[in-house]
């Protein structure tokens, strides 16, 4: 039979790692995992119990495309407590997960063939759904002086239709703060270019707040999920704020696409929202967990990385041990027993020097982690 194009894209390398550590612990191995950007807890108490009361009182069947009406009034208020943005409900769209959120803002605003950037590293998935919808992506590769975080003057010269953009980032942790944003929301309106944000890591920050791009403007495209702050990746359940004009646009397209977000995770979000002091508890730990990689990843040798200001991830310059991400990843997991991410996932062209490594676990795992990191580095000469 045959096939298109569009499904020739590459593969989610860390979904194969994921899939060798599940192998290494069928064969009775125990695996740390630093490679799966997921948290290890659960969603929040107040949570499951909404779902476990609205699963004996409701169908929960097809909600409207745009998503529960209290959810988004709960969303919107969200940004009026996090960022001091009066949001208007109406612009909230619900989606099943940012991955679902991606598929919609592509589509809404670019034609076949027209050119998207992104930074690279950045998260891979980006690339592939741009190219699986007939989008040219377009990397520009962010360099370390600004913490790799793409700046104007890495498209000035350059035809792109929009800009992604992801702060904190996948994999590097960094952030943009106010004026970096501003200027990169500028130098896409200078080109007519459409302006994505990707804040699905925001409410994990150490040592200062993330920016949204709804504090600067209302011409963007925000998305964020409840994946990540939320602890909630399993109930696939994100969200897009989108101008008031194109509320219509995308509506149409989630009706179609998609229906809308499963019914029992809006629920669940709805009342994760207000579950505070839980989410604050597991912020606690990302933070004792930063506080270990920053520490911990020198003493096993890796000390080319900048601290992450927010996400759970240490992005690593490994380019004096290899210059082969993925077969370095294989032999730290065959031998240390600890499962990390090759940076090939993230940046195609400088990726086979750096490798990712994700803190979300219990620190427990991470102390283990870093245990096994060291004494692997040791037996190789490294440290």
């Amino acid at each position: 039979m045959r096939n298109s194009r569009r499904g020739d894209v590459d593969p989610f390398i860390v979904m194969d790692v994921m899939e060798a550590a599940r192998r290494a612990e069928a064969g009775g191995r125990h695996i740390i995992h630093m490679e799966v950007g997921q948290p290890g807890t659960a969603a929040p108490r107040g949570a499951q119990k909404a779902l476990e009361r609205a699963m004996g009182n409701e169908a929960l069947g097809y909600t409207v495309a745009l998503g529960i009406p209290e959810l988004r009034a709960r969303i919107a208020r969200l940004y009026g407590e996090w960022y001091d943005v009066d949001l208007d409900p109406g612009r909230v769209i619900v989606t099943p997960g940012s991955s679902g959120a991606f598929l919609l803002a592509f589509t809404a605003l670019f034609d076949a063939g027209d050119r998207v950037a992104i930074g690279a590293p950045g998260y891979p998935s980006y690339r592939q759904i741009l190219k699986a919808l007939s989008l040219e992506p377009v990397d520009l590769p962010s360099a370390p002086e600004n913490r790799l975080q793409p700046v104007p003057a890495d498209f000035a010269e350059i035809d792109i239709q929009g800009l992604m953009v992801a702060s904190p980032a996948n994999p590097t942790g960094t952030m943009l703060d106010r004026p970096a944003m501003e200027a990169l929301i500028g130098a896409c309106a200078a080109k007519g270019a459409a302006f994505i944000s990707d804040e699905i890591y925001h409410g994990i920050e150490y040592e200062a707040k993330a920016v949204s791009a709804l504090e600067i403007t209302d011409d963007c495209y925000v998305i964020n999920s409840f994946s990540k702050y939320f602890s909630m990746t399993g109930w696939r359940v994100g969200w897009m704020v989108v101008p008031e004009d194109h509320l219509r646009r995308v509506e149409r397209l989630a009706q179609n696409m998609f229906i809308c977000a499963p019914h029992a995770s809006q629920v669940a979000a709805l009342a994760a929202m207000d579950c505070a002091a839980e989410l604050e508890a597991n912020m606690e730990v990302y933070a004792r967990n930063r506080q270990m990689m920053i520490e911990g990843l020198p003493q096993a040798g890796f000390t080319r990385f900048a601290p992450p200001d927010g996400a759970f991830y240490v992005y690593v310059d490994v380019s004096q041990f290899t210059d082969d991400s993925r077969a370095f990843a294989s032999e730290i997991l065959d031998k240390a027993g600890v499962a990390v991410t090759p940076g090939l996932d993230f940046d195609p062209l400088r990726g086979a020097t750096t490798l990712r490594f994700s803190y979300a676990r219990a620190s427990e795992d991470i102390a283990e982690g870093l245990r096994r990191l060291k004494a692997f580095m040791t037996a190789r000469g490294a440290v």
